[in-house]
Protein backbone atom coordinates (compact mmCIF):
# COMPACT_ATOMS: atom_id res chain seq x y z
CA UNK A 1 0.00 0.00 0.00
CA UNK A 2 1.31 3.07 -0.78
CA UNK A 3 2.32 5.80 1.85
CA UNK A 4 -0.04 8.66 2.39
CA UNK A 5 1.49 12.27 2.82
CA UNK A 6 0.84 14.82 5.61
CA UNK A 7 -2.38 15.74 4.40
CA UNK A 8 -3.40 12.09 3.81
CA UNK A 9 -2.89 12.30 -0.14
CA UNK A 10 -0.57 10.29 -1.60
CA UNK A 11 2.22 11.75 -2.89
CA UNK A 12 2.13 12.94 -6.32
CA UNK A 13 3.98 11.10 -9.12
CA UNK A 14 3.24 14.04 -11.69
CA UNK A 15 6.76 15.23 -13.18
CA UNK A 16 7.26 18.88 -13.84
CA UNK A 17 8.00 19.39 -17.72
CA UNK A 18 10.95 22.41 -18.13
CA UNK A 19 9.96 25.13 -20.42
CA UNK A 20 11.35 24.71 -23.60
CA UNK A 21 13.87 27.45 -23.33
CA UNK A 22 15.52 25.06 -20.57
CA UNK A 23 15.45 22.50 -22.75
CA UNK A 24 18.96 21.34 -24.22
CA UNK A 25 18.77 22.04 -27.97
CA UNK A 26 21.16 19.51 -30.05
CA UNK A 27 22.55 20.40 -33.22
CA UNK A 28 23.63 17.56 -35.72
CA UNK A 29 26.12 18.68 -38.48
CA UNK A 30 25.53 16.03 -41.48
CA UNK A 31 27.66 15.40 -44.14
CA UNK A 32 25.91 16.91 -47.36
CA UNK A 33 27.97 15.10 -49.91
CA UNK A 34 29.55 11.33 -50.18
CA UNK A 35 33.06 11.24 -49.99
CA UNK A 36 35.98 10.64 -47.00
CA UNK A 37 36.75 12.20 -43.80
CA UNK A 38 40.02 14.17 -44.97
CA UNK A 39 40.17 16.29 -41.63
CA UNK A 40 38.37 16.74 -38.32
CA UNK A 41 38.75 20.85 -37.83
CA UNK A 42 37.09 20.65 -34.33
CA UNK A 43 37.55 18.67 -30.87
CA UNK A 44 35.30 17.87 -27.96
CA UNK A 45 34.53 20.81 -26.00
CA UNK A 46 35.06 23.26 -28.35
CA UNK A 47 32.79 26.14 -28.21
CA UNK A 48 32.05 26.72 -32.91
CA UNK A 49 30.08 29.63 -34.06
CA UNK A 50 27.78 29.52 -36.98
CA UNK A 51 29.31 29.13 -40.45
CA UNK A 52 32.89 27.76 -38.55
CA UNK A 53 34.56 24.67 -40.41
CA UNK A 54 34.60 21.51 -38.05
CA UNK A 55 35.41 18.78 -40.73
CA UNK A 56 36.78 18.46 -44.13
CA UNK A 57 35.35 16.11 -46.28
CA UNK A 58 37.37 14.81 -50.04
CA UNK A 59 34.99 14.02 -52.66
CA UNK A 60 36.17 13.24 -56.48
CA UNK A 61 39.88 14.78 -55.52
CA UNK A 62 38.02 18.38 -53.99
CA UNK A 63 37.79 18.87 -50.29
CA UNK A 64 34.68 20.36 -49.34
CA UNK A 65 34.57 22.24 -45.65
CA UNK A 66 31.55 21.36 -43.34
CA UNK A 67 30.48 23.49 -41.33
CA UNK A 68 28.41 24.24 -38.29
CA UNK A 69 24.81 25.30 -39.19
CA UNK A 70 24.35 27.34 -35.58
CA UNK A 71 26.66 28.09 -32.69
CA UNK A 72 27.14 25.52 -29.77
CA UNK A 73 29.62 23.16 -27.95
CA UNK A 74 30.91 19.96 -29.51
CA UNK A 75 29.60 17.42 -27.39
CA UNK A 76 30.47 14.20 -29.86
CA UNK A 77 32.79 13.54 -33.07
CA UNK A 78 30.69 10.55 -34.84
CA UNK A 79 33.46 10.52 -37.31
CA UNK A 80 37.48 9.65 -37.69
CA UNK A 81 39.74 10.52 -40.21
CA UNK A 82 39.88 8.98 -43.08
CA UNK A 83 36.29 7.18 -42.79
CA UNK A 84 33.84 6.59 -45.76
CA UNK A 85 30.48 8.89 -45.22
CA UNK A 86 27.32 9.18 -47.03
CA UNK A 87 25.47 11.96 -47.37
CA UNK A 88 23.29 12.99 -44.40
CA UNK A 89 25.24 10.88 -42.04
CA UNK A 90 25.61 12.33 -38.65
CA UNK A 91 29.56 13.96 -38.31
CA UNK A 92 29.44 16.29 -35.02
CA UNK A 93 27.31 16.77 -32.36
CA UNK A 94 26.71 20.17 -31.05
CA UNK A 95 24.72 21.48 -27.75
CA UNK A 96 24.41 24.18 -25.81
Amino acid sequence: MAERGARGRRPSTARTVPPADMVPRVVEVEAHITGTVWKIECAVGDQVEEGDTVAILESMKMEMPVEAEDAGTVSEILCEEGQAVSEGDVLIVLDD
